[in-house]
């Protein structure tokens, strides 16, 4: 665990802390930095929470060259925060950023940004247990392009909201439906990478789904179309005894961070975890599934329909493999279990 301090002192924001969704609250800062194409990111600086101007050409408004990333900020029960391995957001903004051609902060330079955006509005990091503070990270292509090229200006931007759960379920069981037609990602685009477009791309699918009772979708990869690649945003995991299974990365899937560290948990508890082709036929018989994703952390799923079929988990409840990998990781997360893997970094 590493340690930084501050010595702003500060009053928790006038909010419903007990009431908090997964929503944009505008909170009192967000973190700038620009660079032009070709050279380095430079120094940037905090600038109060507005809306920000760009040119009708910028290249992320045209041509969609933008990424993001997401993290969260825990308040402990003695006051200090906690951030949860955002070296590995930086490493990926960094592997997202060579994808599309685009320059991008060091690992440094995302981690400071990070922190001195958290200690500007630590004000509206969550009391512990109430929630936490999301941080999202943004990198575009802000210069103005007409023809299809790299733009010629990126800029780095992180704001942060107080949240609290991402689906209303909570830790309660989520629903899906597996689709068989609409596909998130192909070999060889862009699904490996946090780029805009793969979110824009999953609404459609997504909103179908909702309007007929399901929380979320499911997706199968493209060539086959029988093999699990991964929900809209979030990693999806097949319990089976002791044997946890979940989609190998590769190239297509997103290098989830709480997957990652889920994986690591997981096995340090003994379990079985295998990173391999998942056939949709191997739902039909799990102990239990769930999700994973920063902002879910983990979501047990309590049921999915495929052709038509119905399966249900753990009698609709948490599934105890679920809950016990979700415990240990937000105990990590929250600084209520001993940091032995040291992935957090601890702010005063």
């Amino acid at each position: 665990m590493v340690g930084l301090t501050s010595d702003v002192s500060y009053e928790l924001a006038d909010i419903d802390w007990d009431s908090l969704g997964f929503g944009i609250i505008p909170t009192d800062y967000m973190y700038i930095m620009k660079c032009l194409r070709g050279q380095k990111f430079s120094k940037g600086e905090l600038q109060p929470y507005r809306n920000i101007e760009l040119s009708p050409s910028a290249g992320v408004l045209n041509y969609g060259q933008g990424l993001f990333e997401g993290l969260k900020a825990y308040r402990k029960q003695d006051g200090n925060i906690l951030l949860f391995r955002p070296e590995e957001n930086a490493l990926r903004m960094r592997m997202g950023a060579e994808r599309m051609c685009m320059t991008s902060p060091t690992v440094e330079q995302f981690v400071d940004a990070v922190t001195a955006t958290v200690l500007a509005n630590k004000r509206w990091i969550p009391p512990h247990g109430k929630g936490s503070l999301y941080i999202r990270p943004l990198l575009m292509g802000s210069g103005g392009v007409l023809g299809l090229a790299p733009s010629p200006e990126y800029t780095f931007l992180i704001y942060v909201s107080p949240v609290g759960n991402y689906f209303k379920e909570g830790l309660a069981p989520i629903n899906l439906i597996v689709e068989t037609e609409v596909h998130r990602a192909s070999p060889g685009g862009t699904g490996g990478v946090k780029t805009i477009g793969n979110y824009a791309s999953v609404l459609k699918a997504q909103s179908e789904a909702k309007a007929k009772g399901y929380t979320d979708v499911l997706y199968l990869d493209c060539v086959n179309k029988r093999y699990l690649e991964e929900v809209s945003s979030c990693n999806i995991f097949v319990v089976k005894g002791n044997i946890i299974s979940t989609p190998a990365i590769k190239g297509t899937i997103l290098p989830g961070i709480t997957r990652k560290s889920i994986i690591d948990v997981a096995r340090s508890q003994g379990f079985q975890v295998e990173e391999r082709h998942v056939a949709v036929e191997e739902l039909l018989d799990a102990d239990e599934v769930f999700c994973t994703g920063t902002a879910v952390v983990i979501s047990p799923v309590g049921s999915i329909t495929y052709h038509g079929r119905r399966v249900a988990y753990a009698n609709d409840g948490v599934g105890v493999v679920s809950q016990q990998l979700y415990s240990e990781l937000t105990g990590l997360q929250m600084g209520l279990r001993e940091d032995k893997m040291n992935w957090t970094v601890e702010l005063q």
